[in-house]
């Protein structure tokens, strides 16, 4: 008599909750980070860059809304994959404001100058993190 031996819950693939985890993982991060743009703004007012037309109060209020509906893409899974996609592209759009954060930081003590500089790499990540959601969203094409 054969006895089947335990195994992992998922021993020869990603286990399927894995890509869901991600998702909502992705979801919120994404959602926190958009309430954060308008429970508490001024943090993200500085790091807009002077080059970009209007006030940067608005800006900061439009990158937040459009993390929230990132955020609410990313949830639901009729429209992950579109909403991971978009996702990945504004971390790579909101690359300029962490580079103008690290820049206005010079002169900052040398915690604070690591953590602005060590934020550029990690947008990195965040885009290959949404990528990842979007390539295993169910119903993909």
């Amino acid at each position: 008599m054969v006895v089947p031996r335990p195994t992992a819950p998922c021993p020869t693939a990603p286990c399927p909750t894995t890509p869901r985890r991600a998702a909502r993982a992705l979801a919120g991060l994404l959602a926190g980070a958009g309430v954060a743009h308008f429970a508490v703004p001024r943090p993200f007012d500085a790091i807009v860059p002077r080059a970009l037309p209007g006030s940067p109060r608005t800006w900061t209020h439009v990158s937040g809304a459009a993390e929230l509906a990132l955020a609410a893409c990313v949830a639901l899974p009729r429209t992950r994959r579109v909403g991971a996609l978009a996702a990945a592209g504004f971390f790579a759009a909101v690359y300029p404001a962490n580079v103008k954060m690290a820049r206005d930081w010079h002169h900052r003590s040398a915690p604070l100058k690591a953590l602005a500089y060590g934020r550029l790499p990690l947008q990195l990540p965040l885009v290959g993190w949404a990528l990842y959601v979007a390539k295993r969203a169910e119903g993909r094409g």
